[in-house]
């Protein structure tokens, strides 16, 4: 739930939460948060520190929201998706604001994905493999030798 003094960022803005995201956290850190798929294995790491560290889901909000930012951020940069601000009825599913939809149409919901690896803390809920699983992602097309 949100306050009157604290908003929730819609699809426009989480390109910008993602990016302070990696400034803060990489001014302090030396951890490789470049937006590839390889950096979800960085994402793994920082929530299972938070679940190590004795957070509980209310105090870890914000940081789980930025690491949501980051990781729907790492799909649109990679996976070609985009962001997208859910209708009442996405929002009742998701319990989330946004999410991304894929060059295919389909909806994900990253910052839910980032709550649900918390909650549960399995690896077998990685986010790498989450990512690596994805229905819906661009192809890449080869080009062919001349």
């Amino acid at each position: 739930m949100t306050t009157a003094d604290e908003r929730t960022p819609g699809a426009a803005e989480m390109p910008a939460c993602a990016r302070t995201f990696v400034t803060r956290v990489t001014a302090r850190n030396r951890l490789p948060l470049d937006y590839s798929t390889a950096s979800l294995r960085v994402v793994d790491f920082l929530i299972d520190g938070l679940r190590k560290g004795g957070a509980d889901q209310e105090r870890a909000r914000s940081a789980l929201f930025a690491l949501g930012a980051y990781v729907g951020e790492v799909l649109v940069r990679r996976a070609g998706a985009t962001w997208v601000d859910f209708d009442a009825e996405q929002r009742a599913y998701f319990g989330q604001p946004v999410g991304v939809r894929m060059p295919d149409g389909r909806v994900w919901n990253p910052l839910g994905r980032v709550h649900n690896r918390f909650r549960a803390g399995d690896p077998e809920d990685s986010l790498q493999t989450f990512y690596l699983t994805l229905h819906g992602r661009a192809r890449r097309v080869r080009r062919a030798a001349a």
